[in-house]
């Protein structure tokens, strides 16, 4: 077999996966449209985390501090998720990599304490 020719049974089952996949997702659309209920009440209308309520108009004033709460909450998790790979290699790292990490927790230990002192996660 030459370099420009390929076996398409070596890309039979990617192409079986995204088969059930696209079949799967289309299968899903259709029931929740066929199956779901459509009776909006009050509870429902209300809103939501976001702090404004759902079909009003685009144009009103809102307020931002949903919006800078879920951002921290963003960087946070974020910062976070650097230590999962840090606990999974834990027996396996060295005294600079577990310094460096205490280093990081340290930053974001300050950094948290900054914006409770500021009342960045205070809603008045």
């Amino acid at each position: 077999m030459t370099p420009l020719e390929f076996d398409v049974t070596e890309y039979l089952p990617i192409l079986i996966f995204l088969g059930l996949a696209i079949a799967l997702g289309v299968i899903l659309i259709l029931a929740a449209a066929v199956i779901a209920v459509r009776n909006p009440d009050p509870e429902k209308v209300s809103a939501y985390e976001c702090g404004f309520n759902a079909f009003d108009d685009a144009r009103m004033k809102f307020d931002v501090r949903f919006y800078l709460v879920s951002i921290l909450f963003i960087i946070f998790d974020l910062e976070i998720a650097f230590l999962f790979p840090w606990a999974v290699a834990f027996q396996d790292i060295s005294m600079l990599a577990f310094w460096s990490m205490m280093v990081f927790l340290g930053v974001l230990t300050i950094g948290f304490a900054y914006e409770w002192k500021k009342g960045a996660l205070e809603w008045e």
